[in-house]
């Protein structure tokens, strides 16, 4: 696996986050863009669980690739970062395409996430997008000296870690390893 290099992100409120985190592991996302009803259908199954995602020692950091006022004001428990020139989704490897959406596992992700918004329970995106909408998800299980422990390039839009599988990868790198 590879690492990381420590670098220190500004969040879209202002915080500073460090990567890797010397005191927990750090789940680096790559998502779409602000209101991207599919990101927010996966990210509120994120928010419901976040306190145990926490007490498993993780620490969300989330990327998207729209500017910091889109992303303000959509109330994430986590350190959020606004990456519109995709700056990091190039280092990081993270791609678009055609297949984002296209993909028959994405249908019920964009049918279920548009009804939400237009319910008024997620916020609605840009009407333009700068950086596309056929981005890919991608996850990042990174420790604290910024080794890559496991990751997921998504195959589509809706192609990403659940909360039961990143706690699992977790528990699996809580192991003690024989040398």
């Amino acid at each position: 696996m590879h690492e990381v290099t420590a670098r220190e992100l500004i969040t879209v409120s202002g915080e500073r986050v460090r990567v890797p985190d010397p005191d927990r592991l750090v789940h680096l996302q790559f998502r779409r863009f602000a209101g991207c009803p599919i990101c927010n259908l996966h990210l509120r199954s994120v928010v419901l669980r976040h306190e145990e995602i926490v007490a498993a020692g993780v620490r969300e950091v989330v990327f998207f690739h729209s500017p910091a006022d889109e992303l303000r004001g959509h109330d994430l428990p986590f350190a959020v970062i606004a990456d519109p020139k995709r700056r990091y989704y190039r280092e990081f490897g993270v791609e678009s395409g055609r297949r984002a959406l296209l993909h028959p596992r994405t249908w019920g992700a964009i049918l279920s996430g548009t009804a939400l918004t237009l319910l008024g329970r997620f916020r609605p995106p840009a009407t333009r997008q700068e950086g596309g909408r056929l981005g890919l998800p991608s996850d990042f299980l990174i420790d604290q000296d910024g080794r890559v422990l496991a990751e997921k390039h998504g195959e589509h839009a809706y192609d990403q870690w659940s909360v039961d599988e990143l706690l699992a990868l977790v528990s699996r790198e809580a192991r003690p390893r024989r040398c």
